[in-house]
């Protein structure tokens, strides 16, 4: 320990590597050594030097060779041959560069510390420390930089932006922060886009942090053939919820304000209970593709659900209000009315006895929309039995009854008809399925064969006893709908009579990730219904078969496809294919589906042949390029495509894209945009 008038304790740590000291009672302290010394002043220092002169009278530090300096808050200076003034708070020297993180600093030939502002003067500002073997990829060039410890940010006065030492651009004053902070209110990089509909368009968003887990983004936008567009992001999280909202608003050159809202809240009630609230509006039809936001949703859904969760239980009450989004309705339009509400309970009991358990169920359901409206309440119980016999046979009884009451005011039926009153049914049936998991293991690998069977029982209804269909979607025979409880994916349409189930399931596997699986299968109705739609594949007696084909692996293909024949020249009638090749650098993704059409009725007469596709390549360590598309071959026209090339350098980033959209609606004919972002890279984070 040194003591002296000047300072209150000087600390010499002594490193393996010195050689000599030499200790000057005249009032200096020299030494010759590789070391630090810790200075335990008003503002505490540590400096690493080759050589350290300390002068106790005027509290001044001279460095010879290569130095490091480290205050009390963490802030770290690298140097050559500096002179350090405690009384003036002054720091000179050669090369000095104040580090701001692994590859980001601050380069001056003088600092000055001022509370918590270090201030530096003729000074380049970069994040490129050894990043390019062209030289620093960009720097900021300014008549000074101030860096706020307390507030974490950089201020530059008369900053000149260079890259690649070439000036681009200067501005009076910016403002950055210290690219320690994660978030840091400011503006973001802008981005540009062009669109032969819209003009160029300049997105210019500002960021704000809020809080750890609260911030929101407001992005204007200036369009060179329409009026300015305003967006805006909120985000905020807390222990127990998630808030997100998405907007925006125009005011355009015809007079009319357009807009839009999006919204998605989900509330965690506890252990056994979640709230969601979900909004989903526009001004019109056309605005969301039209500004560039592409829904390709048929409607716009708004609403709330509550659920609440049990060990065996579960109830979800939901309600639905509808925008139309289509020019036509039809198939993809939106539901027939809104739902408030809409209340489904399930509950299923320990075992009863062996294996035998029950299930109950309920729905509560209400439809209103154009002067009508129409409630429902459904009531099912059901019992099943699993047994495992001999041989591995597995053989499943279950028999159910349900029951329905509805209220109709002014509803249309399915039969055309317009009714108000009360209809009631009661709904028994069962099912009767047996299966016999086959199994093979070998040393490389393991082989599986299921045949499997089920009967359905099922009361027989007239259509004209009871024709409603609010929530059923048409039945389309696929190997998912096989051995399911109902062929409709809704409740209000019933599946009369009696019919029965079959498949067969192989499939094959080894430990080294390689997986096969093929299924064939079909069904058969005993009794005959009127009225089956021919593109459903089902028929009175045999329907169409169905099928599954898959292969995947864990390292680059995932394939599949799904399949239905003609029962009686086993011609095609419906597949899907889905196909991922490749790797998460180099891929290639298809998908395809081909579905003939044989209802005459219907306003589109022509077979659904569609291909989505998506292919993306590494081009190089820094460069990558993807694209996508959908592409409508049954008239040979692109319906969107989509490419994005993207430079990712350790300084900045770059990315090109464009847009075509060939969709037509209403005040909306087809897009071309073109995209170009540009943004700097700071230890990792992009601005």
């Amino acid at each position: 320990m040194f003591c002296c008038g000047f300072i209150h304790r000087v600390v010499i740590r002594i490193g393996k590597e010195m050689k000599k000291l030499t200790i000057i009672l005249a009032g200096l302290l020299f030494v010759n050594a590789s070391y630090a010394i810790t200075i335990d002043a008003d503002d505490a220092r540590t400096i690493t030097a080759e050589r350290i002169v300390y002068d106790v009278k005027s509290e001044t530090i001279k460095t010879a060779g290569q130095t490091e300096i480290v205050n009390t808050s963490g802030q770290r200076m690298t140097l050559t041959d500096s002179y350090l003034s405690q009384k003036a708070g002054t720091l000179s020297g050669n090369d000095i560069k104040l580090w701001l993180g692994s590859h980001v600093y601050v380069e001056t030939d003088n600092i000055t510390r001022d509370g918590d502002l270090t201030i530096a003067r003729k000074a380049v500002f970069t994040a490129c420390d050894d990043c390019d073997s062209f030289g620093d990829a960009w720097e900021i060039s300014t008549y000074k930089i101030v860096h706020d410890m307390k507030s974490r940010m950089l201020e530059f006065y008369s900053p000149v932006f260079h890259v690649y030492s070439v000036p681009v651009f200067w501005f009076p004053y910016i403002s950055l922060p210290d690219p320690g902070v994660k978030y840091k209110t400011g503006l973001l990089t802008p981005d540009i886009e062009s669109t032969n509909k819209m003009g160029t368009q300049i997105n210019i968003p500002l960021y704000l942090s809020i809080s750890d887990t609260h911030d929101m983004t407001f992005t204007l936008s200036y369009l060179t053939q329409e009026n300015p567009l305003f967006q805006l992001e909120h985000r905020l999280n807390t222990p127990h919820s998630e808030f997100r909202t998405q907007g925006s608003f125009t005011h355009n050159r015809m007079g009319q304000n357009r807009w839009h809202i999006f919204n998605d809240d989900v509330i965690e009630l506890g252990e056994y209970a979640r709230a969601t609230i979900f909004l989903e509006r526009a001004s019109d039809k056309t605005y969301l593709q039209k500004y560039g936001f592409y829904s390709d949703q048929p409607y716009l859904d708004s609403g709330a659900k509550l659920e609440l969760f049990g060990q065996s239980s579960y109830v979800v009450a939901d309600t639905h209000i509808f925008q139309e989004l289509r020019n036509a309705t039809g198939i993809h339009s939106a539901p027939n009315g809104n739902i408030l509400p809409n209340i489904r309970a399930l509950h299923q009991t320990e075992p009863l006895f062996g294996e035998t358990y029950a299930t109950f169920g309920g729905d509560i359901l209400g439809i209103s929309g154009d002067g009508t409206a129409s409630q429902r309440f459904i009531g099912d119980a059901r019992l099943t039995t699993p047994w495992t016999l001999w041989g591995g046979n597995r053989l499943t009884a279950s028999i159910s009854t349900r029951y329905d009451l509805y209220h109709f005011d002014n509803t249309e039926m399915v039969t055309g008809n317009v009714y108000s009153g009360i209809k009631n049914r009661f709904l028994p049936s069962g099912y009767l399925e047996w299966g016999l998991p086959l199994f093979r293991p070998t040393d490389n690998w393991t082989q599986i064969i299921e045949p499997r069977a089920r009967v359905t029982f099922m009361r027989h209804m007239d259509a004209e006893e009871f024709a409603l269909n609010n929530d059923s979607a048409g039945t389309i025979l696929t190997d998912s709908t096989l051995f399911s409880d109902s062929r409709f994916a809704g409740l209000d349409l019933w599946e009369n009579g009696t019919y029965a189930d079959y498949g067969v399931r192989w499939a094959a596997f080894n430990n080294n990730g390689h997986n096969f699986e093929v299924f064939l299968g079909g069904s058969y109705d005993f009794v005959d219904k009127p009225a089956i739609d021919l593109n459903s594949g089902f028929y009175n007696g045999f329907s169409d078969y169905v099928g599954r084909i898959g292969y995947n692996n864990s390292e680059w293909l995932d394939f599949s496809t799904r399949f239905r024949l003609k029962q009686d020249d086993l011609s095609l009638r419906h597949m899907e294919t889905t196909a991922n090749i490749g790797t998460a650098k180099n891929f290639f993704n298809i998908g395809h589906i081909w579905s003939q059409n044989l209802d005459v009725d219907m306003i589109s007469n022509t077979n659904v042949n569609e291909a989505v596709i998506g292919a993306g390549t590494q081009l190089s360590d820094r460069w990558s390029l993807r694209w996508n598309a959908i592409y409508n071959m049954e008239i040979g026209q692109f319906q969107r495509h989509t490419g994005s090339l993207f430079y990712s350098h350790p300084c900045y980033y770059l990315s090109f894209g464009y847009r075509r959209d060939n969709a037509i609606k209403e005040d909306y004919v087809g897009t071309t945009t073109f995209q170009f972002r540009f943004g700097m890279a700071i230890d990792g984070q992009q601005y």
